[in-house]
């Protein structure tokens, strides 16, 4: 049955995070990802975005905490930015230049590269502009 509704997209990932301004660096940084909402909100949460896809970056509880679970836990496993070839090969050259390991993994309809946020959180940056075997990447 379908549903009487429609969503328009993703609009927004909640992650934990042990320094929330180290985080918006780091996203902003890294990722190019924009502040938003700051005048609003202020610190909490810290929302970094691009377009209508957005990140909330909230101060994880208590001293000690859990590090990012394995594949045997039900959680969310990555999160996934969409990227044209010529970004693709860009953000891989970037991460290149920051010392921030990643994988390359040929999906066949896309290719993707995985690396991880300070806190572990792993990050994909996936393209679907895949032509004749273009497209590998190395760390």
């Amino acid at each position: 049955m379908t549903p009487s509704f429609e969503v328009e997209g993703l609009d927004h990932i909640a992650l934990a995070v042990r320094d929330v301004a180290g985080s918006v660096v780091w996203y902003r940084e890294v990722l190019g990802l924009e502040r938003l909402f700051e005048d609003v909100w202020g610190e909490y949460p810290a929302i970094v975005g691009k377009g209508t896809t957005a990140v909330a970056l909230f101060p994880v509880e208590g001293d000690d905490p859990k590090p990012s679970p394995t594949r045997d836990v039900l959680a969310m496993r990555h999160l996934a930015f969409r990227a044209d070839q010529e970004n693709f090969f860009e953000a891989q050259a970037e991460l290149t230049r920051r010392g921030i390991e990643f994988e390359f993994q040929d999906h066949v309809v896309a290719h993707s590269i995985y690396f991880h946020d300070p806190d572990g959180h792993r990050i994909e940056i996936t393209t679907y502009e895949v032509r004749d075997g273009i497209g590998t990447g190395s760390a």
